[in-house]
């Protein structure tokens, strides 16, 4: 049983590992040209040839990635609370947060742009956009499926709607919350580059942008490396945080 254990949690990094030297020997045997796919070793060599550069603008995206997300959990949770909370709410506002999440977020960059003109506003306001929609959803789904036989219980025993919600609801929703959280920090990342890539002079995304036509291509693979590197650091944050906050809800897994 530890045996598998230890497998399974360096199973990510072998087959990881196991992709790069594949890529690497495709790039090799075959004579790709970095102009068309650069090589595992190209990479390597921008991400220290322009490790300056790269890491300017990694800090950009970061921390606006950051502040977009954090307003998406904001807003997220109390959206998802008022939705999961009332039946009515549930049925007037889902099919219309739905609908409104089809919609493509780069579409809402240009017009971003006329209100906030280019820069960081821009890239805040698309990162939280398209990351908002996967918290609100599972904070109202952790609320809304709440068992009402115990909700009956509760309401018995003297708690009020909204004492079930905070006390009940919301604690069993949490294995949702950070569910959502791990898939909306990786969306977060996507929709500040995208909104980097079309109103900005800063950021991974302007770097994709300059490195692309300038043909470098193996400089445009390093930042799509830094962006990767930085969603993984913070889904595995989410994850620890998660393990030591509700394993109650996976000790059948453990």
């Amino acid at each position: 049983m530890a045996r598998k254990k230890n497998f399974e949690k360096i199973a990510p990094w072998v087959l990881l590992l196991a992709s790069i030297l594949l890529w690497q020997a495709v790039c090799s045997l075959f004579g790709v040209s970095e102009f068309v796919f650069p090589s595992p070793i190209q990479i390597v060599h921008s991400l220290i040839e322009f490790a300056g550069p790269i890491a300017d603008h990694a800090w950009r995206t970061f921390w606006t990635t950051m502040v977009g997300f954090a307003l998406s959990i904001v807003v997220g949770v109390l959206l998802g609370f008022v939705i999961g909370s009332s039946r009515l709410a549930y049925s007037a506002m889902y099919p219309l947060m739905t609908a409104f999440n089809a919609l493509p977020k780069a579409a809402f960059v240009p017009i971003l742009v006329v209100w906030f003109g280019i820069g960081v506003g821009p890239a805040i306001l698309t990162a939280f956009l398209i990351s908002f929609f996967p918290i609100m959803v599972n904070i109202a789904t952790g609320l809304a499926t709440l068992e009402p036989e115990l909700e009956d219980v509760l309401r018995v025993l003297g708690a009020r709607r909204l004492d079930v919600l905070v006390k009940v609801g919301l604690p069993r929703s949490m294995p949702y919350f950070f569910a959502s959280l791990k898939v909306a920090i990786t969306l977060a990342f996507v929709g500040t580059t995208v909104s980097e890539m079309n109103a900005s002079n800063e950021g991974i995304g302007y770097l994709l942008i300059s490195a692309g036509s300038a043909m470098k291509m193996p400089l445009a693979f390093a930042g799509l490396v830094v962006i990767a590197a930085m969603a993984m650091a913070m889904y595995e944050l989410f994850s620890w945080i998660e393990r030591h906050t509700t394993a109650w809800a996976h000790r059948g897994q453990q």
